[in-house]
């Protein structure tokens, strides 16, 4: 990891906007300049205060004397062979994360982390077998998607339409910092991103899901189950132990009471563990719960585990199970995988 000099300067973004209002007070400068600074770091994505032009150059010194905009970087990004775009991103302190453009057809999605590294110790996850570093900012947050929706344009000529909160780290361990970045990305203060288009996917964290219906928040929510059945997701996602499919299904109950909104379910196919009939039958019940849909994804496979795909048979008599019960059924099939840029392989070495 790349060693940075400590600073004493505060990271502005940091700042509300009556924050703002107060240094400008405090300064002797005009109130709505505070306005103006939060446009530019928020509508406009500015990282860096001479770009401001609409300020007094005395002004913009003034900022840089006492702030600074702790910006993400693009430290490597590879092209995989069906256009997935994978980056990793450098942090003002070093560390890494990384963040995924996927594109099809018309839809461009941005794939982005919340931590640097994780802490739940999924076994089937690369980022899993990392240790949880920190969380991300508000800002980081936001970074990640500004900068992918650069690179959607630059590569492909269209904007971002779509954000799936699916890269390394729990969202839901990092709650309040997700949902501002969020609030960033949707406010007609920030880039006025659909709420609808956005994805926040959890391993399943049930008093955050109850916390996500009592503040409404707009954006969609998945749930990465994987296993409809106690032990073998405890075998394979350890957090069951302390979030039992029992809570999760009360909490997601409680989250569709508060928002109506329709909730996600990923399910990963592995052969000879969660591919029979009969997984299929319990998830079918798990889905019941709530209205749903369910996304099959392909597994992904990762130096650290020995996990493989079901056959591609078994997929399919599992994705038909689920279709005559009357489920919503997408098979995912795997983009990036080349440069594990794929669901579960995100993972960075240098932190």
């Amino acid at each position: 990891m790349k060693k940075v000099l400590e600073t004493t300067k505060k990271d502005i973004r940091q700042l509300s906007l009556s924050q703002l209002e107060a240094f400008f007070e405090e300064v002797g400068e005009k109130k709505f300049r505070a306005r103006q600074v939060y446009e530019w770091l928020w509508k406009k994505s500015a990282h860096h205060f001479e770009t401001m032009t609409n300020l007094s150059l005395p002004l913009r010194k003034l900022l840089a004397e006492h702030f600074e905009i702790r910006a993400l970087t693009i430290h490597q990004k590879q092209i995989s062979g069906d256009g997935t775009l994978k980056f990793a991103f450098q942090l003002y302190d070093g560390h890494l994360i990384e963040g995924v453009l996927i594109p099809a057809d018309d839809r461009m999605t941005a794939c982005v982390s919340s931590q640097v590294g994780c802490s739940l110790t999924c076994k089937f996850c690369a980022t899993g077998y990392m240790k949880r570093m920190r969380n991300l900012t508000p800002a980081e947050i936001y970074d990640q998607v500004v900068l992918i929706r650069q690179q959607a344009l630059q590569h492909y000529n269209l904007p971002l339409s779509n954000i799936v909160f699916m890269g390394m780290g729990e969202p839901l361990l990092n709650y309040q910092n997700v949902m501002q970045g969020i609030e960033h990305l949707t406010s007609p203060e920030g880039l006025q991103m659909a709420a609808k288009r956005i994805i926040v996917s959890t391993a399943g964290i049930a008093k955050m899901i109850k916390k996500m219906g009592d503040e409404g928040q707009k954006c969609n929510l998945a749930l990465s189950l994987h296993a409809a059945d106690d032990e073998k997701r405890k075998e394979i996602m350890p957090i069951n132990e302390s979030n039992t499919l029992e809570a999760l299904a009360e909490a997601l109950r409680y989250y569709y009471q508060k928002t109506k909104k329709q909730v996600t379910f990923e399910y990963i196919v592995f052969h000879h563990f969660n591919d029979t009939l009969q997984d299929a039958e319990a998830l079918y019940r798990f889905t019941k719960h709530v209205p749903s849909k369910v996304n099959i994804i392909e597994y992904n496979p990762i130096e650290e585990a020995d996990f493989t795909n079901t056959a591609e048979d078994k997929l399919a008599a599992f994705a038909r199970y689920l279709e005559q019960k009357g489920v919503v059924v997408k098979v995912r099939r795997s983009r990036g995988k080349d440069i594990d840029a794929a669901c579960g392989q995100l993972a960075v070495k240098e932190t």
